[in-house]
């Protein structure tokens, strides 16, 4: 259930885009969303942190380009997203004094401080890039090229990344 509340809204988009294009397709984006939201309240009777923000932005991002007619704004959402989470993990991390990816993360995983400290600093860098490279494809290839993309190509990346950080998680792991 937990795939298809990830994945599910993105297969919508997709499917509209590919059949009606982007306008059309930003709306059943938008519905799909925020019903994934309520299920995942449904099933675990509260909502994570990260999913609201997410339909939240799609939310509005969705519906700026609705209302204004003007795909930017949906193009820029990933970007904005992804500077917005490296900005609040950064701001955590050198103003409150707080690692907020081991608060998200510490009922899943167990590392010392200077294990939390290097991931945190790579999930900001991993951020930053995933902005830049957004801002990129966005800007220089085609809507199709860029649908794609967001739609297979932020995942299997965020995916390999994430798998690359194995080694520092078993290096700093806590023996509990």
């Amino acid at each position: 259930m937990k795939f298809i509340t990830d994945f599910g809204p993105l297969l919508i988009f997709f499917y509209y885009y590919k059949k009606f294009g982007m306008q059309d397709a930003i709306l059943p984006l938008i519905i799909a969303t925020l019903f994934a939201t309520g299920i995942l309240y449904f099933l675990e009777k509260k909502i994570p942190k990260i999913p609201i923000i997410g339909a939240v932005i799609v939310a509005i991002f969705g519906g700026l380009t609705l209302y204004f007619n003007d795909k930017t704004f949906f193009y820029m959402k990933p970007t904005i997203v992804n500077v917005l989470f490296a900005g609040i993990l950064f701001f955590g991390n050198y103003f409150l004094k707080k690692n907020l990816l081991k608060s998200l993360l510490t009922g899943s995983i167990k590392l010392e401080e200077r294990g939390w400290k290097i991931l945190n600093q790579r999930w900001i860098f991993f951020f930053l890039f995933l902005a830049v490279l957004n801002e990129l494809v966005w800007r220089s290839q085609s809507e199709d090229f860029w649908v794609k993309f967001k739609v297979f190509g932020i995942i299997p990346i965020t995916l390999i990344f994430t798998i690359f950080q194995i080694n520092l998680i078993n290096k700093y792991k806590k023996n509990v």
